[in-house]
């Protein structure tokens, strides 16, 4: 049995069909190929509060994702709500992961202490908000995969196969 994951990005032109969600698809190679992830679910939204909540609620309680992360929506414009959405869903915030997520992007990305991205646990769910570039999603991914196996196992999650 493998990880199961499910990936929302929060963007109002990719809703539209107005850009390609570049970030979801390095979400899906790292899951696939590093953690041998299955992703179990895949949206795209717009950057509203309550759709991005809805969303998160569902992958966790129907889908009953292991890990859920999200790209886009944790920058300082005024539709950048993920985190914010996130925050409104979680039982318990996991500050180690996000703090990592920044330190290690901010390497290579100065302006990725810009990037308000929250971790959190929903159940036995854990949520990670992720930037919306495709090289901050990528740097943000690295920073934290090896320690993604402790944590779902910690949540109670079965041990499956995984790296």
């Amino acid at each position: 049995m493998r990880w199961k994951v499910a990936i929302l990005t929060a963007s109002d032109k990719g809703s539209r069909g107005e850009r390609e969600d570049t970030s979801a698809q390095v979400i899906r190679e790292l899951v696939e190929e590093e953690m041998n992830g299955e992703i179990v679910e895949y949206r795209i939204v717009p950057d509203e509060l309550k759709e991005i909540m809805a969303s998160l609620i569902e992958m966790t309680d129907y889908y009953q994702a292991d890990l859920i992360f999200t790209a886009g929506g944790t920058g300082l414009g005024p539709r950048d709500v993920t985190p914010e959405a996130t925050l409104q869903v979680v039982d318990k915030q996991v500050p180690g992961l996000a703090e990592t997520i920044r330190m290690k992007s901010m390497q290579k990305f100065p302006e990725a202490m810009l990037m308000r991205g929250v971790c959190g646990i929903r159940g036995s769910t854990l949520i990670i908000n992720l930037p919306g570039h495709p090289e901050g999603v990528h740097e943000g991914m690295r920073a934290i995969i090896e320690q993604l196996p402790a944590a779902l196992n910690a949540l109670g999650r079965k041990n499956k196969e995984i790296m």
